[in-house]
């Protein structure tokens, strides 16, 4: 079995893990939520998007070629560029050099589906304050917000609103600002940036809205950690992804146009959705059962927490897709480079 031919990935297995990555996040907010307060689920937000603007929104920048630009404008066009590429639903809509409105209509990406109705304000807010509000600190300008008009959580046709840049400097408090009363002009297609496809052929963009999924996860997972403790981010955060595992995998295995109920089936699923998360899987028939090994794991790099309780609570996901799979079915990690061992090893059957 492991002489078999490895599959290149494609658009089509970027985009199932793109899906339960997706997924993922939408439930571990609700999640948090649920058995952690909504205060708590809302400063998990907040430190999430802080570590996103920090990480992604000057890099992104560069990559997306937003230079000489009023800064309201840029920060607008950003958010665009960087939401479409994405693929999540997103609007610009300039209105001067000092005013450019961004709206996120529905449906909403982040709260999939009915998950919108379980979404308090706050942590819409909390998205916000994390990113939208320290554009200017970013840019080195601190006389640039952002005015938020309307959210979908409260029941607007939209999150939407605009960067805005005042004639004297804002205080830290005045960067994030409420204006329910204004709503956002219509959106001109002809008037947005546009993405260069030559720059972005079809796999690319299926990469990017793989790694964009991917990425919220990672961090989310990270900065719970440091919030609500190992034990209880594993608990928490590990049946979310069981959950999450089970409800998505005829889903993703769809996408993959796989079939078949037994373990070797199941651990195909498996090696190709680490090959389309960057990793490089192999499986092989080992007494009986079938072990499925990789050198490293991609979404564990660069982590400035405990990959253990990072792993602890993403491995949930595939033990919720082989209980889907079979409910007999067993997934058991045998070895983990985490903690010394040479590869990450598990078994299947």
């Amino acid at each position: 079995m492991s002489n078999a031919p490895q599959a290149t990935p494609g658009p089509g297995d970027f985009h199932a893990v793109a899906e339960l990555h997706h997924r993922f996040l939408t439930g571990l907010i609700l999640a948090l939520v649920l058995r952690a307060g909504e205060a708590t689920a809302a400063e998990a937000v907040y430190r999430l998007f802080r570590r996103q603007h920090r990480e992604k929104f000057l890099p992104g920048l560069k990559l997306l070629g937003l230079t000489g630009l009023p800064d309201a404008v840029v920060s607008a066009q950003y958010h665009y560029l960087s939401n479409f590429i994405g693929t999540v639903k997103v609007e610009f809509m300039p209105e001067s050099d000092r005013k450019a409105w961004i709206r996120y209509p529905p449906p909403r990406w982040i709260f999939d589906g009915t998950a919108i109705c379980g979404i308090p304000d706050s942590v819409t807010i909390a998205m916000m304050r994390g990113w939208h509000a320290h554009n200017g600190e970013a840019l080195g300008n601190p006389r640039l917000g952002f005015a938020c008009t309307g959210m979908t959580t409260a029941g607007d046709p939209g999150l939407e609103g605009y960067f805005f840049e005042a004639d004297a400097p804002l205080a830290a408090a005045e960067r994030l600002r409420f204006a329910p009363d204004e709503r956002a002009p219509a959106f001109d297609p002809a008037r947005a940036p546009k993405v260069d496809y030559a720059d972005w052929p079809a796999e690319r963009l299926a990469k990017a809205e793989r790694n964009y999924a991917m990425d919220f996860v990672r961090g989310m997972l990270a900065e719970l950690a440091g919030l609500l403790g190992e034990a209880r981010m594993v608990e928490i955060t590990g049946r979310a992804a069981r959950q999450i595992g089970m409800q998505t995998y005829d889903a993703t295995r769809t996408l993959l146009a796989l079939s078949g109920n037994t373990p070797a089936d199941f651990a195909a699923y498996f090696c190709r959705m680490g090959r389309a998360m960057g990793d490089a899987p192999h499986m092989r028939d080992d007494a009986g059962a079938i072990v499925v090994e990789q050198p490293a794991l991609k979404l564990l790099g660069g982590l400035d927490r405990p990959a253990r309780v990072i792993f602890e609570a993403w491995n949930g996901l595939w033990e919720g897709a082989a209980a889907a799979h079979d409910p007999r079915l067993g997934l058991a990690v045998e070895a983990r480079a985490d903690t010394g061992d040479a590869v990450w090893r598990w078994r299947i059957g």
